[in-house]
């Protein structure tokens, strides 16, 4: 948005506000994610095509066994959508288009051939949308707009995180759209967002909140997995380390440094035992945290404890193929809080398909 909180101008012409450096950020966005929703104003004024833009990402998620672009969705009230646009003939990958219950016959015809068109009933319920991308194994969603669907989605607190990068200059025009339109946020003077991360990126500055923290660094983590070297002996593992302040102190991911160190002890190695932040710090890893190991004397849930970390939170117990792991349960009898997200353990399982492919770690 500019600074004075416009996402475009009123003009006929596509407003610019991102830099480069910026273009290339959201691509890795758009790149990490199952599908990407825009609003149907958004494809009616911009006609965005939606496609990855570097090869190798596209050649990445291939190899990966994904798709090479995201599934495109998009939420309309009338249907009234040209069968010829860029959402719909750029790409090979899934279109999918909601629409309220009284719009689905005519949508239906409108878009035959060119795109899935679904119900999502009588008033258009975006939560009804998420649980059936959901059913369709959807299960990172990247919302770019426009206006409408912001306010909604923010409104609603259906959002995990938001991304919001600031154009250095002004619009000035009342007409012109908005971030967001007004509505009844969760967060407000008295419960603000949480500051992850502010950074300049090219010419314009990326702010990321939290806001729903557990889930946002928890992906983290399983994001750090994917950077693993493979190893048919091991599994595959993210870890971030953050204070109380909601601030990120440490990270690390499985053989990091060695071919035998684990993520958690990857990123405890990185920090000062007497760091006194450790206390009162959560560790967020993409798989549950070892209680057996033969490449080392102490497990990972050892290491955490000894540490003085009280919170774990973490997205897919360890299949018990090298070993029975039991860390869930040890760190609960030693006092830990352990939070478990199970609906992200098949996206933290995704770093192991070398495993799947060996036929050592079985679907």
């Amino acid at each position: 948005m500019s600074v004075d909180g416009y996402i475009d101008d009123a003009s006929p012409e596509r407003l610019r506000l991102s830099s480069e450096a910026d273009f290339d950020r959201v691509d890795a966005e758009r790149a990490s994610s199952d599908a990407i929703l825009v609003g149907a104003n958004t494809i009616r004024r911009d006609d965005p095509r939606l496609l990855l833009r570097s090869p190798e990402r596209r050649q990445e998620r291939i190899a990966r066994g994904r798709p090479p672009d995201p599934v495109k969705v998009t939420v309309t009230g009338s249907g009234d959508l040209d069968p010829a646009g860029s959402f719909f003939t750029a790409g090979d990958g899934s279109k999918l288009v909601y629409c309220p219950s009284p719009a689905l016959q005519r949508t239906s015809r409108r878009l035959a051939g060119v795109a899935t068109v679904l119900d999502a009933g009588e008033t258009l319920d975006l939560g009804g949308v998420l649980a059936d991308l959901a059913g369709r194994g959807v299960r990172t969603l990247l919302v770019e707009g426009g206006t409408s669907l912001h306010t909604q989605f923010l409104a609603a607190g259906l959002a995990d995180e938001l991304q919001l990068a600031v154009a250095p200059f002004f619009v000035g025009d009342a007409n012109a759209p908005r971030f967001v339109g007004e509505g009844r946020f969760l967060w407000d003077s008295r419960h603000p967002m949480r500051l992850a991360e502010a950074r300049p990126v090219g010419n314009v500055v990326l702010l990321r909140y939290l806001l729903s923290p557990d889930r946002s660094w928890l992906r983290l983590a399983v994001e750090l997995a994917g950077r693993c070297p493979p190893s048919e002996t091991a599994f595959s593992v993210g870890a971030v380390i953050v204070d109380a302040a909601g601030n990120e102190i440490s990270r690390g991911h499985s053989r990091e440094s060695d071919p035998r160190v684990h993520a958690e002890e990857a990123a405890l190695g990185k920090l000062d035992p007497a760091d006194g932040r450790l206390t009162a710090a959560t560790i967020y890893t993409s798989m549950e945290p070892c209680t057996k190991r033969g490449s080392r004397p102490r497990s990972c849930t050892q290491l955490i404890l000894e540490a003085g970390i009280r919170r774990v939170v973490f997205a897919a117990r360890e299949p018990a193929i090298f070993v029975d792991c039991t860390g869930a349960e040890d760190l609960r009898a030693a006092g830990a809080e352990v939070v478990e997200v199970p609906d992200l353990a098949e996206e933290a399982l995704e770093a192991n398909a070398h495993l799947k492919a060996a036929n050592i770690l079985r679907p």
